[in-house]
């Protein structure tokens, strides 16, 4: 199973971007799937989360700027991100709870970087 995550970029201040996750290899379905960033010298922290029942969780310090979506037919997550700001900027990750043959797994993306500049 691999998540491959693309979209980000460098942006000015007030800017958007979408980011997308796309789920693949042998599996049975996807449950939980969410976005992490960490910026340089911090912990990753969760940024938003969303169940195949499309309840969604968020941040915080993006809760009205930042949406995150799903397509359970490309097994793929989405999440628009607006009216960024510098401190937006990080590497942000996507993560899915992956159901196998043995049981529920979580995998990672392996980072977008997201740069926003003032």
């Amino acid at each position: 199973v691999q998540l491959q995550a693309y979209g980000g970029g460098l942006v000015q201040a007030g800017g958007s971007l979408r980011l997308s996750c796309a789920v693949s290899g042998t599996f049975f379905g996807v449950n939980d799937m969410g976005w992490y960033r960490q910026a340089p010298g911090k912990q990753r922290d969760l940024v938003a989360s969303i169940t195949t029942g499309d309840r969604t969780n968020y941040a915080d310090s993006v809760k009205g700027r930042f949406t995150i979506s799903r397509d359970n037919a490309k097994n793929t997550v989405y999440l628009q991100m607006n009216s960024l700001k510098p401190e937006d900027t990080a590497v942000y990750y996507c993560n899915a709870a992956v159901r196998r043959t043995f049981g529920l797994y979580t995998y990672w993306g392996q980072g977008t970087l997201v740069t926003v500049s003032s």
